[in-house]
C-alpha cells in the first residue's frame, strides 16, 4: 500500500509540474566549471520506481538513485535540484537540455549511446528465473519442457526464447504482475522478471516458496549525460570509480537492497 501510494503521489507531483524541469540555456559543453559556478546540478531520476527513486512520507525525493545523486552533489561543491522523470522521457529531456544528468536505473546499451555518453556502471539491475525451492534449476537446460512465465517482448523473453530454442513452453503476457501471479497460482513452473521486481513479490508470499535460481543477464546501469559533455563524463567516472572504492556506494546499496553492492562490470 505504501508503494502504490508513493507511486500515486509521484504521478500527481509530474503532473503538478512539481521536481519540474528547471529552464536551461545550454550554449556549449557543460563543464565542472559551469557547474560550480552555476552552483547547482540538474539530475533526472524516476520517482515512482522505489527503491531506485520514490516520494517519501514527507512528499520529498528519495531512494538509492536520489542518494548517489546527492553524493554526486556533494563531491562537485553545488546543490542538487532533482527533476522528475518517466522511462520513456530520460534521453529526451537531456537532449533538449531539461536535466544535466540523468541517474534512474537507465541501461547501458549500444543504440542508446548513440544517442548519450555513459559512466562507468554505478549499479546493475539482475534478470533473474524463478521457481519453487523444491525445484532444482541451474541453467537453461534445467528448463527444458517446463512452463516458464515471461513479459512479452521483454530482454527475459528474447533470452528464454533464445536459450530454450523450442525445448519449453514459453507463455507470455503483457504485465510484470501477470507473470508474478501465473507463478504465484502454478500456472507456471518458472518466471522470468528483474529481480527488483521479483524479489520483493515473492518475499511477501512466504508460503509460495519461490526463490531465485541463476541470472539471465546482469544490465549495468550508467549516469548518462549529453554527448559532448566530455569533461563532465570525466569527472563523472572518477566519482562513481571514487565511491566505490570508498565504500559510500556500497553503504547506500545495503541501505536500499539489503544486500551487497554487486560486482559491477567494468569497460
Amino acid at each position: 500500500m505504501k508503494l502504490l501510494k508513493s507511486m500515486a503521489a509521484a504521478a500527481v507531483m509530474l503532473a503538478a509540474g512539481l521536481f519540474a524541469a528547471p529552464a536551461t540555456a545550454q550554449e556549449g559543453p557543460l563543464t565542472i566549471d559551469r557547474l560550480i559556478e552555476r552552483g547547482s546540478v540538474n539530475v533526472g531520476v524516476i520517482l515512482d520506481s522505489p527503491p531506485y527513486g520514490l516520494l517519501d512520507a514527507n512528499q520529498q525525493p528519495d531512494g538509492f538513485d536520489v542518494e548517489v545523486a546527492k553524493l554526486l552533489g556533494k563531491y562537485l561543491g553545488v546543490e542538487v535540484n532533482i527533476v522528475s522523470l518517466v522511462g520513456a522521457n530520460r534521453i529526451p529531456f537531456l537532449l533538449t537540455n531539461k536535466v544535466d544528468l540523468v541517474i534512474a536505473g537507465i541501461g547501458i546499451t549500444p543504440e542508446r549511446a548513440r544517442q548519450v555518453s555513459f559512466s562507468i556502471p554505478y549499479s546493475s539491475i539482475d534478470n533473474v528465473v524463478y521457481a519453487p525451492k523444491d525445484r532444482k534449476i541451474e541453467s537453461a537446460d534445467d528448463l527444458a519442457g517446463l512452463r516458464i512465465a515471461v513479459v512479452r517482448g521483454s530482454a527475459q523473453d528474447t533470452i528464454i526464447t533464445r536459450d530454450l530454442d523450442g525445448r519449453a513452453e514459453i507463455m507470455r503476457f503483457d504485465e510484470n504482475p501477470s507473470v508474478i501471479q501465473a507463478m504465484l497460482t502454478g500456472q507456471v513452473d518458472a518466471a522470468a522478471l528483474t529481480a527488483i521486481l521479483g524479489d520483493p513479490a515473492f518475499a511477501r508470499v512466504p508460503q509460495a516458496n519461490v526463490e531465485r535460481k541463476y541470472t539471465l543477464l546482469q544490465q549495468s546501469n550508467g549516469i548518462a549525460m549529453r554527448k559532448e559533455n566530455a569533461e563532465l563524463l570525466q569527472w563523472v567516472n572518477t566519482f562513481v570509480y571514487y565511491i566505490k572504492s570508498n565504500g559510500e556506494l556500497d553503504r547506500v546499496y545495503r541501505k536500499w537492497w539489503e544486500r551487497p553492492l554487486p560486482e559491477l562490470a567494468t569497460f
